[in-house]
């Protein structure tokens, strides 16, 4: 079971291998070993997303007019560790086209406002 057990880059605490952060520290986990494992895109999306963006039900954030223009938006939430769902903005119509909301869970909302914010000089 030893070697079955993650543990975290900072603080070196062990950890069973269904935890994704660390309780001490709050950082990603990783193999000891430093063996590159095979890694889904789900599971490299989901170790980007900071814990403390993650809760409480989700509220709009911006709409968008185009999918290219979500999903970059959608990207950029992500490098800062803010997950998101892109939404259709009216029902009924193709999920293809047409308006999209991006929402963000309660706690990541003012995070995701400044990272969409763009200062003008």
């Amino acid at each position: 079971m030893e070697g079955e057990l993650i543990v975290c880059p900072t603080c070196a605490q062990a950890h069973p291998p269904s935890e994704r952060f660390c309780d001490a520290c709050g950082m990603p986990l990783v193999h000891p070993d430093g063996a590159e494992q095979a890694v889904t895109e789900r599971q490299r999306t989901a170790r980007k997303i900071k814990p403390q963006y993650a809760e409480g039900p989700l509220v709009k954030v911006t709409r968008v007019t185009t999918q290219p223009e979500a999903e970059f938006i959608a990207g950029l939430l992500l490098e800062e560790g803010i997950p998101c769902l892109l939404r259709n903005a009216v029902a009924g119509y193709s999920p293809l086209i047409g308006a999209r909301e991006v929402m963000v869970p309660e706690s990541g909302a003012q995070a995701a406002r400044e990272a969409l914010t763009f200062q003008k000089r």
